[in-house]
């Protein structure tokens, strides 16, 4: 273990073997850094904060901070952060509230670049990438390997689906399905994220599948419960289709955003 001789380390924090911790940086006396876990300098962990192994911060980073929320009265609440993160220079990430889930979960192998906001209450799959001031609302729900692109905002309460790329400046108010692409301000679902399948190296059948149910869903023809059915027996034996359906399926507090209609039937545009 290295600590600088500047840093305070308050008593009770818990570190783990093979930490490092920078000039200038403060740990609270209920964090708990994992195995590896290397704060660089005038990094602030606040609160009942845990980091997981090997996870590295970079300057000015502040985790663990109280969440943004007037409700807020000083409660015992948590972040949690998975392994193997890479999280930049003035990157924040709050406390969860009681009014929420009493935690803020990253998880594992997460990149938030200079700026990334996660608020009070989220909850943030693994492999996700946050681009410079990526900015997330309370109680949002991000699922895996998702792209956040810089400056975009997502509003509290949305649901972001596993594999989905949001466009650099988007503004997020609604939920967006699993492999969806949204762009503009307000944003709209422009297609699929079909290079990012093709970069995790998803089948040619399962693009194919995902390419069809999209086209079928967001049909104009009959309503959007019926389309939903239809997709939902059609396509049974995708379980890439399925994690679409049972996400519009889910009980949410925000609306499920859609194509605009002047693109379609075109569809994904997003090769």
């Amino acid at each position: 273990m290295q600590v600088h001789p500047t840093a305070i380390i308050e008593a009770g924090a818990r570190l783990g073997a093979g930490v490092t911790i920078g000039p200038w940086c403060r740990v609270s006396a209920k964090a708990a850094l994992g195995v590896g876990v290397e704060l660089k300098s005038h990094v602030i962990i606040d609160g009942r904060t845990e980091i997981g192994a090997r996870t590295i911060v970079y300057p000015f980073a502040v985790l663990g901070g109280p969440p943004q929320h007037l409700g807020y009265k000083g409660e015992d609440t948590a972040l949690r952060i998975g392994a193997d993160c890479v999280i930049r220079e003035h990157a924040t990430a709050n406390l969860g509230t009681t009014a929420g889930r009493g935690e803020t979960v990253i998880g594992d192998r997460c990149f938030l670049m200079t700026g990334a906001h996660v608020a009070h209450d989220c909850v943030v799959g693994s492999n996700v990438i946050f681009a410079n001031n990526a900015t997330l609302g309370g109680h949002v729900a991000i699922g895996d390997h998702v792209f956040l692109g810089g400056l975009c905002a997502i509003h509290q309460f949305c649901r972001v689906g596993a594999y989905a790329f949001i466009g650099g400046c988007a503004a997020v108010p609604t939920d967006v399905i699993p492999y969806g692409s949204a762009t503009g301000n307000h944003a709209t679902l422009s297609g699929l994220n079909i290079v990012g399948m093709k970069r995790r190296g998803m089948s040619r059948a399962s693009i194919h599948d995902l390419r069809a149910a999209f086209r079928l869903l967001f049909a104009e023809e009959k309503s959007f419960q019926e389309r939903l059915d239809e997709v939902a027996a059609a396509f049974a034996h995708s379980a890439d289709v399925m994690r679409v359906v049972d996400f519009i399926r889910e009980d949410t507090r925000r609306p499920l955003m859609a194509p605009p209609r002047r693109i379609w039937p075109a569809g994904e545009n997003s090769e």
